[in-house]
């Protein structure tokens, strides 16, 4: 059985400005110029009489230059002309450099690789890639790789360290034979060499064909890496130590009891999951999630008073100080009644108003403390943190949830989220996390019926919110973000409200947004919790958090705009009460083929795991994960939908390969992960 080498290698063998440009690209060892595979292929194997060559694709042609100028009309650029025995092309230059005209001089013999197509002065190639020749020099024997790059760092320079490096490591395998054998992958080396240097035998279509076997052993490599990280990351918090908490009950059970609703079964599982993970010595690192109005917050709120109930302290962050403040209104409003202070913290405070707070934070008086990002500060201390509460914690980076986590004693952790996640991504991304789903919604929630209207007819819209309103309901008017502009968004908003109370002068119509106060929020949301006002017109901090069981319409604005997650916590707003609910989404045309595809998406869908399915199939998962992509390094080859064989089967064998061949593990880790290891403690 081969046995795994030495394969971490030495930086790369580059001048200190080359170095600057590899580590753009993330190659910061020899060995990850290896792992640096092209994106395509460029076919010199093959030369075209120039009458002969077609339209449409990259061709190689070859001629003396005939003719070279610069020419000012319509614009500046350089043209050149070539010609054979068959016929004469067209090479235009829109941007060019003086040492271009040189090579193209009059009399030279060059090969031209790029696009035929018609132009005014009969076929052209516009920017082709130039090489100097003489007659008769050979034709490449093998398609050519072209990399991913930046800017100053050119392919032939690429090529030159990646095919050096090639011939200098060794190649190990990572492997053990009967492993490799049993799945039928081709040899690491094999399928390196193979996507780098193609034989003639090859062409550019099968080499980026995924299901190529060179392809198929590099993805499940990146898939059994991924997988091997995160079981010895989970491995290594099951190690840790963290303190004991087991709460007598008492505060849970006053909760319980003054509550209008009681808890589903789903809700009772996995507070159980919960408490029983606190009460063990080493740190929970457990994931919520549930759909919209599942009944999360609730559950977070039981599980701090697990923690207070054994004289810990409790910390509940948010990404957003909108939802941190509607986390914080709900959380005391349920917890002073039992005589738990609740601290608010956040970077709008005034510095005496902040001052205080994070007195009574650092002394104990404020057992649960709720805030944005001002939490994990530096002049934030607790006096016994136990339990650290994340919401929508894909919205944090790494670094920012680790700083809340070192302000206790390795406090347990609970991360929330309102976004479902579908099965690939938390088999892949999540793997090292336990995960708790609350998947049932509570009783009496009414389906939500999803129209798409064209914001021409707002008319026939502002008419349907008068008919809701006149039998007894409720309604909320969004009107979110443009143009990435608070500003702006205010504007809109203040716009809508103030053209629908013209529009609408029998019904109460109120407005919320972000840059009105605390109080205010509060006043204008009781009066229409309370039925006092029957219209909210409010940008998107209403998206998270707000129950009012009367609302049965929902109206988005430039729906066109928004993600898909964000549209379905919206939607979810509205279906909390007895009545027939609809959410209208009102899109301005035309529509990017992005947008088209979002609102099919939420249109005929209204399961929560069904939509981030498909917005995972539209974003890709560095999108979808957010910030947590500053943490976990984002798959470069496989593909989490297509390739979910691959997957299954590293998360299979990961464990195996631990147990019974660990230093193939150690090997396979650090060819894929050297030097991101510390990223896994988050």
């Amino acid at each position: 059985m081969n046995s795994p080498a030495d394969i971490a290698g030495q930086p790369p063998l580059a001048a200190p400005a080359t170095a600057k440009k590899l580590e753009k690209l993330g190659i910061r060892r020899r060995f990850d110029l290896v792992l640096h595979l092209p994106l395509r292929y460029e076919d010199e194997t093959h030369l075209y009489p120039i009458a002969q060559a077609p339209y449409g694709q990259a061709v190689l042609v070859e001629g003396e230059v005939t003719q070279c100028e610069v020419q000012f009309r319509p614009r500046r650029q350089l043209v050149v002309q070539i010609e054979d025995k068959s016929g004469k092309l067209v090479l235009r230059f829109i941007h060019f450099y003086g040492s271009t005209q040189q090579q193209l001089a009059k009399g030279r013999r060059v090969r031209a690789l790029g696009e035929v197509r018609r132009g005014f002065f009969g076929d052209e190639m516009v920017h082709p890639k130039i090489r100097e020749v003489h007659e008769g020099d050979p034709l490449a024997d093998s398609l050519t790789p072209v990399y991913p790059t930046v800017n100053g760092l050119t392919q032939p320079v690429l090529r030159r360290l990646i095919h050096a490096e090639l011939k200098a490591q060794p190649l190990p395998e990572t492997l053990p034979d009967e492993m490799r054998r049993s799945l039928g992958l081709m040899p690491f080396a094999d399928a390196v060499q193979l996507l780098h240097r193609p034989g003639p035998e090859y062409s550019a279509t099968q080499l980026t064909d995924g299901n190529l076997p060179a392809w198929q052993r590099l993805k499940f490599d990146e898939l059994l890496a991924q997988q091997l990280s995160m079981r010895l990351a989970y491995r290594a918090r099951r190690q840790g130590s963290a303190p004991v908490i087991a709460g007598d009950g008492s505060l849970r059970a006053q909760l319980l009891a003054s509550l209008p609703f009681a808890l589903t079964g789903a809700q009772q599982k996995v507070l159980a999951e919960i408490v029983s993970d606190i009460a063990l010595p080493h740190p929970m690192n457990r994931l919520l999630q549930g759909d919209v109005g599942s009944g999360k917050t609730v559950v977070a709120a039981l599980a701090a008073l697990a923690a207070i109930e054994a004289g810990f302290q409790v910390a509940l962050m948010a990404p957003t100080e909108i939802l941190a403040e509607q986390h914080y209104v709900k959380l005391a409003a349920w917890l002073a009644p039992l005589g738990i202070e609740v601290a608010w913290l956040s970077g709008s405070l005034r510095k005496k108003a902040r001052g205080e707070m994070a007195a009574k934070i650092a002394g104990g008086e404020a057992r649960l403390a709720v805030g944005t990002h001002a939490l994990f500060q530096d002049d934030v201390s607790f006096a016994r943190l136990g339990l650290v509460i994340v919401d929508e914690q894909h919205r944090f980076g790494v670094g920012q949830r680790l700083a809340l986590q070192e302000k206790g004693a390795a406090p347990h952790q609970l991360m929330m989220s309102a976004t479902p996640i579908p099965r690939t991504l938390a088999m892949s991304f999540y793997a090292d996390l336990d995960v708790s789903v609350i998947d049932e919604l509570p009783p009496g929630r009414t389906p939500i019926v999803t129209k798409l209207i064209n914001a021409a007819r707002r008319d026939e819209v502002v008419a349907f919110v008068d008919k809701a309103c006149r039998e007894g309901n409720q309604v909320y008017w969004v009107c979110p973000l443009i143009e990435e502009s608070e500003t702006l968004q205010l504007q809109t908003a203040v716009d809508t409200h103030a053209v629908l109370v013209e529009d609408l002068p029998q019904w109460g119509v109120g407005l919320v947004h972000g840059r009105m106060k605390a109080a205010e929020k509060a006043e204008v949301m009781g009066r229409f919790i309370r039925n006092e006002l029957q219209l909210l017109v409010a940008t998107t901090v209403i998206e998270v958090g707000v129950d009012v069981p009367n609302a049965s319409l929902m109206v988005i604005e430039h729906a066109e705009r928004m993600g898909l997650a964000q549209l379905h916590q919206l939607r979810g707003r509205v279906g909390r009460g007895a009545a027939k609910s609809s959410c209208v989404l009102l899109f301005e045309t035309p529509l990017s083929e992005l947008a088209k595809a979002r609102l099919k998406v939420i249109y005929e869908n209204t399961d929560g795991f069904e939509i981030a399915r498909q917005d995972l199939n539209i974003r890709g998962p560095g999108e979808f994960l957010g910030a947590r992509q500053s943490g976990l390094p984002m798959l470069r080859f496989a593909d989490l939908e297509a390739d979910i064989e691959l997957l299954e089967a590293a998360r299979e064998l990961a464990p195996q390969l631990l147990q019974r061949w660990p230093q193939y593990a150690a090997a396979h880790l650090t060819r894929w992960l050297a030097g991101r290891e510390h990223f896994l403690k988050a």
